[in-house]
């Protein structure tokens, strides 16, 4: 077994842990409030919902797409430079949104500045406490992602009193400035994790496109994300069509309960079947949305739903960078998280626009039936990919012999010598 570097496991590792809850906080408490001014973006452009939705999608695409570039720079670089630029863009771009009097320029300033602040942000953030962490690597991701719950509960009730009291242009300066601070301050605390020698790399895409593991994960998370952030974007515009007010706040218990759901499902994954939960969190927030379907105007059942979803997704984050560490190894895991999270990007895209545009044609039952389907859908394909086995990789017998064998916790790769022996390689 390999010597483990110094430091892993250590206080050091979880001052690395309340930086990424700094930054996660900052920038999905901005990316996240969006519901909070959707309907007076679109009122103001005279647009509709799918339209108006694209300030959000075009922003999500953005910032799980720029996480395959960030996520290896961070690999190779260390965090801290990539926050700051995240910091710089985070707050220019909001600044110049809030001059914008045209749809398009406004969906490019905020596309670009908040999808590039958030995807300097979380993928290398999140991937870096993977690196300081063994014994304790799901309980610290957990807690380093309760950031975004944080950040949802305060960013949208928050941008829902200044865009009443200020109006939308000047809530976005104070968030664009606010958001900016506290990444500056949280890259003090951005350090690369200690390792034992040399820095492996992630995985050559080519090498992840043939792995059945993270094919089927892929697609998991694709549908997945189309109906994840349904509630963020409309949930607000939802009850302002019936006459109804709270919709930030039901956005912000959301945010509470997914807290809940991050620490104590990643306290208590170390001890349970880690895919069975993550299936589980899958099914649950699909579940939920069955009660909006039926809630109409009734708070109360409302108040329900944003506890379960909250807390079915707050699980589904915290599992999901433990889940690919556990596939794929914890080496190089801001790489492969970067790799798998273009899914989330593309299904953020297609999926509020398209709801947006089947609650405009017919309602806003038939496109939360929608958001099931596509749970629905994620699940199977994450029930495949937990059956699915590693692949077996040709790889020259020198390089099979050089490699050390790593901790038993990990997960292990078959590698064919070129004189055919069998060769069991762990990362």
């Amino acid at each position: 077994m390999a010597e483990r570097p110094k430091g892993i496991d250590s206080a050091a590792g979880w001052v690395v842990v309340a930086a990424t809850v700094t930054a996660t906080f900052a920038v999905f408490g901005v990316a996240y409030s969006f519901g909070a001014v959707f309907t007076t973006i679109r009122e103001e452009f005279g647009v509709g919902k799918g339209q108006a939705s694209l300030f959000f999608s075009i922003t999500t695409f953005i910032y799980f797409v720029v996480g395959v570039f960030t996520g290896r720079l961070a690999d190779r670089y260390g965090p801290r430079p990539v926050v700051l630029v995240g910091a710089v863009a985070m707050g220019l771009g909001l600044c110049l949104t809030s001059l914008v009097h045209n749809i398009i320029v406004g969906y490019l300033t905020y596309g670009l500045g908040v999808g590039i602040g958030v995807g300097c942000a979380y993928v290398p953030m999140v991937a870096t406490v993977g690196g300081w962490f063994e014994r304790d690597r799901t309980k610290a991701m957990g807690v380093a992602v309760a950031g975004i719950g944080l950040g949802t509960l305060v960013g949208a009730p928050l941008a829902k009193q200044l865009v009443l009291s200020y109006g939308w242009r000047t809530t976005f300066v104070i968030l664009g400035i606010g958001s900016a601070t506290l990444l500056a301050l949280a890259s003090i605390g951005a350090r690369r994790p200690p390792s034992s020698g040399t820095q492996d790399a992630p995985p050559p895409l080519r090498v992840l496109l043939h792995d059945a593991r993270f094919i089927w994960l892929y697609g998991s998370m694709l549908f997945f994300s189309c109906g994840l952030f349904v509630p963020m974007v409309y949930l607000d515009d939802y009850l302002d069509a019936r006459g109804k007010t709270g919709g930030a706040l039901l956005i912000g218990i959301i945010g509470a309960t997914s807290v809940v759901g991050r620490l104590a499902l990643g306290a208590i994954a170390a001890k349970f079947d880690l895919m069975r939960l993550y299936q589980i969190c899958v099914a649950a927030l699909g579940a939920s949305y069955v009660i909006w379907m039926t809630a109409g105007a009734n708070y109360a059942l409302l108040v329900i739903f944003a506890i379960c979803m909250g807390t079915a997704y707050g699980g589904w984050i915290a599992l999901c960078p433990a889940v690919t560490a556990y596939l794929f190894g914890p080496l190089g895991l801001g790489g492969v998280l970067g790799a798998l999270y273009t899914s989330a990007g593309i299904g953020g895209l297609i999926g509020p626009p398209v709801i947006g545009m089947l609650i405009d044609a017919v309602n806003y039952e038939t496109a939360i039936g929608v958001a099931i389907a596509c749970s629905g859908a994620s699940l199977t394909l994450l029930m495949a990919a937990s059956r699915a086995s590693a692949p077996i990789v040709d790889r020259p017998a020198a390089l099979t012999e050089e490699r050390p064998p790593a901790d038993d916790a990990t997960r292990a790769w078959l590698v064919r010598s070129s004189s055919g022996e069998m060769r069991l390689i762990r990362r």
